[in-house]
């Protein structure tokens, strides 16, 4: 029977509840959001006593489904003060889910200034004060922790950002290999920090494991679930291939790869920077081009990446944070950029939200554009030892913009707007408006359809069919991160018949249940409600749903486009 696992900070104290009714067909997205929407003041300080910190693992978690070990994280955002939902790989989500947690739910703050650790384990959470740890990197406290307990614990953990409670601060996990994977986006790290907790490990020894209702049912779901990725060309080809960085060329061929702080389209340097220079440097050094980040993964697109001398550098180098620091900031040696991401998982801070820092700071003259040293020493000096500088940077895009002066702060809701131009791909720029999170490509990835033509083909430069593209989009994904799967899974499920009835099928099977497409549909439709809900009783409007003013009157090249959509026709997305 799963369970709700409670931890009060203000009086150091623990319990174990029964799961409600209302919640009991929930997972990941949806329950995490739904705990929130429910036990959160929407105007309360995100950083405050008031603010709840949500870990939920998704429906099909724990089970032998591919690609099935996402672990949702919610609180109200810090960065945005939006409802904030984050999804991670590692080994947490399948860790939780075979306990029987149904959700971790952190509340309230120490009345004293001391860090503090959870232990979860099948029996409860136990709470210990921290002093050793505090103040070390993510690298550091993952390797200290599975000293003292052993290669097979959960760890989740913040850097020296969350402890400052910066608001680009992650939460840190470990996955199979001892690599980092991130809660990002929304400063989740610093609702942690503010909880005064630095890691959180979990123990899953005598787990009894995910009952199966119906087994036989499950099984060939699964197989065809599993097929369905092998066979589309994305999933199975491009993304094991080159990893996500595939589309540094696709999107620079589109114009829509944003450069120097979204003033241009396209980087003159892209090659160097691209998912297939970045492939064969990994083979040349030994790394390693297909890395899953959870335990069933079977798309790969993670990878090892390793310097000029064969040590190691990071992993999960990612098209976003290659772009930001990039193209964006207009670094054109990957090497500098791998380092810059080694440095960001160590101190804990978001790579998309830090690298469109950069971009800004770099408008800003703070540092000169394509100056992947310079960034490097900042990362360290700057904000991983927290000085006055340090936080502002750790504050992201709208901080420096509004500390400087700058005029052009690519942000949405204040969060920093990721590695594709809506002027050019129009269709993202709906879902980053509309987000009830603040600019985010993965709420409703319309990349997919306006330039990998999946699921069909809506022209990227044209305003037909965008506000219903991203709307099908962001409702699909809100049902997909509920699950406890990949987002890459969309891609099968837009083109192969075969795939979505097979993950239906799955989860009717898990559960004994026998829910429909449209069922699915309407969790979907419901997460984004309850979302919006919240942050309606914050006080966001219609008029936060809108992209920075430049975007309307700045001609992005090679196309010379521009933001063209009307206050009404963004309002029309929440029409369902």
């Amino acid at each position: 029977m799963d369970k709700i696992f409670r931890v009060n900070m203000t009086d150091l104290t623990t319990r174990v509840e029964d799961v409600p009714v209302a919640w009991a067909g929930l997972g990941g997205r949806a329950l995490t959001s739904s705990i929130v929407a429910s036990e959160v003041v929407p105007t309360c300080h995100p950083l405050g006593p008031n603010n709840k910190l949500v870990f939920a693992p998704g429906l099909l978690s724990g089970t032998a489904a591919a690609n099935s070990g996402r672990m949702s994280c919610g609180a109200k955002s810090p960065l945005t003060g939006t409802i904030k939902e984050s999804n991670a790989g590692g080994t947490t989500a399948q860790q939780f889910a075979r306990m029987g947690i149904k959700a971790l739910i952190i509340e309230g703050q120490p009345k004293e200034d001391k860090f503090y650790s959870l232990n979860v384990t099948v029996d409860g959470v136990t709470i210990a004060e921290e002093t050793e740890l505090v103040g070390k990197g993510n690298f550091a406290v993952i390797e200290a922790l599975e000293a003292k307990f052993d290669k097979k614990v959960g760890v989740m953990t913040i850097g020296q950002a969350g402890e400052a409670k910066m608001t680009a601060a992650n939460i840190s996990v470990k996955d199979p290999d001892s690599k980092i994977r991130s809660h990002g986006r929304g400063g989740m790290g610093a609702v942690m920090g503010s909880k005064k907790l630095k890691y959180i490990t979990v123990d899953a020894a005598g787990a009894p494991g995910v009952t199966v209702a119906d087994p036989e049912k499950f099984k060939p779901a699964a197989r065809a679930f599993a097929k369905a990725l092998l066979d589309h060309p994305v999933s199975g080809e491009g993304l094991p291939t080159y990893g996500t960085n595939v589309l540094v060329n696709v999107l620079n061929e589109a114009g829509g790869l944003p450069t120097r702080n979204f003033t241009y389209g396209q980087f003159e340097a892209h090659d160097n920077i691209s998912g297939e220079t970045m492939h064969d440097t990994i083979v040349a050094r030994g790394g390693k081009p297909k890395h899953g980040c959870h335990a069933g993964c079977i798309i790969q697109c993670s990878q090892v990446y390793n310097d000029k001398d064969g040590n190691y550098r990071t992993s999960g180098f990612e098209y976003e944070t290659i772009w930001g620091l990039g193209a964006n900031c207009c670094i054109d040696n990957l090497d500098d950029i791998a380092e810059a991401d080694n440095i960001m998982d160590d101190i804990g801070v978001d790579s998309i939200e830090t690298a469109v820092m950069f971009g800004v700071a770099m408008e800003a003259g703070i540092l000169p554009f394509g100056d992947g040293k310079g960034v490097i020493r900042m990362l360290t000096d700057e904000i991983g030892k927290c000085t006055p500088l340090g936080r502002v940077l750790g504050g992201g895009a709208g901080s420096v913009g509004k500390t400087y002066g700058v005029t052009r702060v690519p942000v949405v809701k204040n969060q920093g707007i990721p590695a594709y131009d809506p002027r050019s791909v129009k269709g993202i720029g709906i879902t980053y408006a509309t987000s009830t999170m603040g600019a985010d490509h993965t709420a409703g990835y319309t990349i997919a359809t306006n330039i990998l033509n999946v699921g069909g083909c809506v022209d990227p430069l044209k305003k037909d069919g965008q506000v219903e593209l991203s709307r099908n989009l962001q409702i699909a994904t809100a049902a997909v991160d509920s699950t406890g799967m990949c987002i890459f899974v969309a891609f099968p499920a837009l083109d192969i018949p075969e795939c979505l009835p097979a993950l239906i099928d799955m989860i009717n099977a898990r559960f004994g249940i026998s829910l429909t497409g449209d069922d699915v549909t309407e969790l979907g439709k419901s997460v984004l409600k309850t979302e919006r809900a919240f942050n309606q009783a914050a006080g966001f409007t219609n008029k936060d749903d809108r992209l920075p003013e430049f975007f309307n009157t700045d001609p992005v090249a090679p196309h010379n486009a521009v933001w063209d959509f009307s206050d009404e026709e963004i309002d029309a997305f929440w029409d369902f």
